[in-house]
C-alpha cells in the first residue's frame, strides 16, 4: 500500500491507496477540490461540511447521469445486436432463395437444351 498526501478544501489529508494508483488518487482529490472551490465561488462561505456535501452530491449526480447513459448505450448495443442477427437471418433466407432460383433456372435451361437437341444424353454429352 502506498501513501499519498492530498489537499482538499485547503486541508491536507494522508490517504492510502494501492501501489500504482497514486496519480489517480491525486487526480480524484484535485477534482473534488476544484468542485468545492467552484461551489465556494458560487455560494460563498457556507461551511466546510455543507460545501463537501454539495460537492459529493454533484459527483453523485454526475455518476447517476453516467450510469443512465451507460444503460441507454447498453440497450442500443443490444438492439443493434438483435438487428444484426435479424439481418443475418434475412441474408441467409435471400441466399437460399437465390440458390433455389439458380437451381430452377438451371433445370429449365437443361430442359430447353434437351428439347432443342434430343441427342444429348442425361450427362450432357452428345450421342452419336
Amino acid at each position: 500500500m502506498s501513501q499519498v498526501s492530498v489537499t482538499i478544501n485547503g486541508r491536507q489529508f494522508r490517504m492510502a491507496c494501492e501501489d500504482g494508483q497514486e496519480a489517480h488518487l491525486m487526480d480524484l482529490a484535485r477534482d473534488l477540490d476544484t468542485r468545492i472551490e467552484g461551489l465556494r465561488g458560487k455560494f460563498g462561505e457556507i461551511g466546510d461540511t455543507r460545501l463537501t456535501v454539495m460537492a459529493a452530491l454533484t459527483i453523485a449526480d454526475s455518476l447517476a447521469e453516467t450510469n443512465q447513459r451507460i444503460k441507454r448505450l447498453e440497450e442500443e448495443v443490444a438492439a443493434m445486436q438483435e438487428a444484426r442477427a435479424a439481418a443475418a437471418e434475412r441474408a441467409r433466407d435471400v441466399q437460399a432463395s437465390v440458390a433455389a432460383a439458380f437451381t430452377a433456372a438451371a433445370e429449365r435451361i437443361e430442359l430447353i437444351a434437351k428439347k432443342l437437341n434430343p441427342s444429348i444424353s442425361p450427362a450432357g454429352v452428345a450421342q452419336g
